[in-house]
């Protein structure tokens, strides 16, 4: 894994599209709501509005960015631990 990772065979922050049936609903209602809002807008607040989705998405990936080092982070204390304890282990 760590050999595909370096090589760029694995990438941890891109995943594939697995979205189920009701995140693609979800999804498809989102875009439909937004577009209903940037119709009724004027063009400056049009722009508002765009900039917060945008500053809304940065938000999303700096968190996601944050979950992933976490869970990194935890995972290989972990295995950290269980490591030693198998060094401790009589067979």
């Amino acid at each position: 894994m760590l050999r595909e990772m370096y090589f760029g065979k694995v990438i941890p922050w891109e995943r594939k599209n697995r979205n189920s049936e009701k995140q693609k609903e979800l999804l498809r209602k989102m875009e439909a709501e937004e577009r209903y809002f940037v119709e009724k807008m004027s063009l400056d607040d049009c722009k508002r509005f765009q900039e917060m989705l945008h500053l809304n998405t940065e938000i999303a990936m700096s968190e996601e960015g944050e979950i992933f080092s976490y869970g990194f982070a935890m995972g290989s204390l972990l295995m950290m631990d269980i490591l030693d304890e198998a060094q401790h282990m009589e067979v």
